[in-house]
């Protein structure tokens, strides 16, 4: 070999470690790829966690909403059974009521008899009258009843209605009642009849 192909096959063999070494990634570069690569994974985590949050924003106000609605019904549903049970229970206290009215007039002649009663020596008749009155009255005192106090009482028309007057002598009696005409009654503290009376003027 010639020295002059020695020198050709030289040159050529630094050319090609030349090319190669420019074919070599500069170190700087290699960095500003990676610097490019964890960006783009940093944008496309952030748009991750962007989107996960949205998503839990949405299931938080979801779950809210449904909690809400739920309270809402069990509201609705406790006020409708309140309402229900007053419902009834009026229903059974108007029956109630109503039933009870209809034995006051029975006990209205009981009072009458013992009255009369008192005024014979029938004592038989008497004490069996006493004793169907004061059965009644149980039963029915039993059942929230009870009689208008209204005898020597201040005249209070929230119990009494006063059918007549009369003039009394004593100064203290005026505006008592004087004498009870028919007996007043309430049922579980409301009035079902109010007493008729004499007041004293």
């Amino acid at each position: 070999m010639s020295k002059k192909h020695k020198e050709n096959v030289k040159q050529v063999a630094d050319k090609e470690v030349e090319t190669t070494e420019t074919k070599e990634v500069n170190p700087e570069e290699k960095t500003s790829q990676e610097a490019a690569e964890e960006n783009k994974k940093e944008d496309e985590s952030a748009k991750t966690i962007a989107a996960l949050q949205k998503e839990n924003e949405e299931l938080k106000a979801s779950v809210a909403k449904e909690k809400d609605d739920y309270i809402r019904l069990m509201a609705d549903f406790e006020n409708f059974r309140r309402h229900s049970a007053e419902a009834k229970l009026e229903l059974v206290s108007s029956a109630s009521s109503d039933i009870i009215k209809s034995l006051l007039p029975v006990l209205d002649d009981c009072e009458r008899a013992l009255a009369m009663l008192a005024e014979t020596e029938d004592e038989a008749a008497m004490e069996g009258t006493n004793l169907i009155y004061n059965k009644l009255m149980g039963i029915l005192k039993g059942k929230g009843l009870e009689p208008i106090k209204a005898k020597d009482e201040k005249f209070d028309t929230d119990f009494h209605e006063a059918v007549a007057q009369i003039p009394v002598p004593e100064e203290e009696k005026k505006g008592l009642v004087y004498d009870v005409v028919q007996t007043g009654y309430t049922l579980s503290g409301k009035v079902i009849r109010y007493a008729k009376v004499v007041v004293g003027i």
